[in-house]
């Protein structure tokens, strides 16, 4: 159970090798002992995740968890949850791909959507029951600004974080009289292995700074958050530029 300061005892990241997610687990273990369960396929990485917590004080077991094959998801829950009551789900997991190739090829199209959203909904709709058999616990999601107004510059992987967005703010709102509070994180550019040779954008985060604030706006029940802050304002200001200047904006 989280204690009484927000404090979890259990902790699951979806998506086990997550620069942000493993982030988000440290910041808990910097305050209490945590049990982590790491979902992820087997590989080095892993391995490194999984000595990188034990290092930090945790203890750690592993499920393996392919996104792609949505029809596992229930029992890696089972196994996931065989150990106790799970306090915190990180979800984590995603593809960020080439935006160019993305809408032209056919195939690389199709793993994005069904890693980045289909397998999103897969996990998020068997985690529900075992929170709601459990009566508590807590789903940090993160999501992108980028689904906020899907841009030309990537809008494959766009649309797939709006589609993201919109399902975790809904399974929130699903959950909440049940006693499960989710929380939808939208970072921007992060520097991560994910974007790594990527320029910086403006705004631009490490994974600890975005782990800092998704840690904070889940200790406080809170539904919706930026990463960082002042990214609301100017999301909320491009949601309303009309399109034909919007497609001359250099994003």
């Amino acid at each position: 159970m989280i204690d009484a300061v927000g404090n979890p005892q259990s902790l699951l990241l979806l998506g086990g090798t997550s620069d942000i997610g493993l982030a988000i687990a440290e910041k808990y273990l910097s305050e209490r002992p945590l049990r982590i369960v790491l979902a992820a396929r087997k590989s080095e990485r892993l391995d490194a995740a999984v000595q990188r917590l034990k290092n930090a004080g945790a203890e750690v077991s592993t499920v393996d968890f392919d996104a792609k094959n949505t029809s596992s998801h229930p029992a890696v829950m089972n196994k996931a949850f065989a150990g106790g009551d799970i306090d915190v789900t990180v979800v984590a997991f995603g593809l960020l791909g080439d935006p160019e190739q993305l809408w032209q090829d056919h195939a690389k199209a199709v793993e994005l959507a069904t890693v980045n959203y289909t397998a999103a909904v897969s996990v998020g709709v068997a985690l529900s029951e075992k929170l709601k058999k459990q009566g508590h616990g807590s789903v940090i999601a993160l999501s992108s600004v980028a689904g906020e107004r899907v841009r030309r510059s990537n809008f494959v992987y766009g649309s797939t974080k709006a589609g993201f967005d919109g399902f975790y703010l809904g399974l929130g709102e699903a959950l909440r009289p049940l006693g499960v509070k989710v929380t939808v994180v939208r970072p921007g550019h992060v520097k991560t292995k994910m974007t790594e040779g990527l320029p910086d954008a403006p705004l631009a985060q490490t994974a600890e700074q975005v782990a800092e604030i998704a840690v904070d706006a889940c200790r406080k029940g809170k539904e919706l958050v930026w990463a960082p802050a002042p990214f609301r304002l100017v999301m909320s200001a491009l949601r309303h530029v009309p399109r034909p200047i919007f497609r001359k904006l250099p994003i």
